[in-house]
């Protein structure tokens, strides 16, 4: 069944490209059932962060009725990218099936090594500026949210 699945996000990643999109596509899988579909849509939508596995998890979300997808499987045309693997990890995807590598995606001119390596600095040696301000004052958000009876944990 692996294959059906990768086999669907590959032909979603070809019919984008078509259309003018981004070679990518995934498939979010729950008890056998295609949950959601989607493609790289960055370039359609201008939208950087409509990346298909951003989109997938979206629309997972959106029918499943929660944020967390911790019985589907998801299936990426592309090994995830930072972003996404972020995205993976919090919407709590039991298990990820990619075809292509990071390194194929790098020499089609999609590199994420410069994130990756980012990642890694300490924010201060980090080339995009990012400096702690307000000392005080944002501590009341995390008591607030804290205090809250009826918060929904993510």
């Amino acid at each position: 069944m692996h294959n059906t699945y990768m086999n669907r996000a590959i032909e979603l990643a070809k019919k984008n490209v078509d259309r003018g999109g981004g070679p990518f596509g995934a498939i979010i899988v729950k008890d056998g059932e295609i949950i959601s579909e989607a493609s790289n849509l960055v370039t359609l939508e201008k939208d950087p962060t409509a990346h298909a596995e951003i989109v997938a998890i979206r629309k997972a979300s959106e029918k499943l009725g929660t944020h967390e997808l911790n019985e589907c499987v998801l299936y990426a045309t592309c090994e995830p990218c930072p972003m996404c693997l972020g995205a993976i990890y919090w919407a709590r995807i039991s298990q990820v099936y990619y075809a292509a590598e990071r390194s194929d995606a790098a020499s089609a001119g999609f590199d994420d090594s410069y994130i990756y390596e980012e990642i890694e600095k300490p924010i201060e040696k980090r080339d995009l500026p990012m400096k702690k301000i307000l000392d005080s004052g944002v501590e009341v958000l995390f008591q607030k949210w804290d205090d809250k009876t009826d918060k929904q944990r993510y």
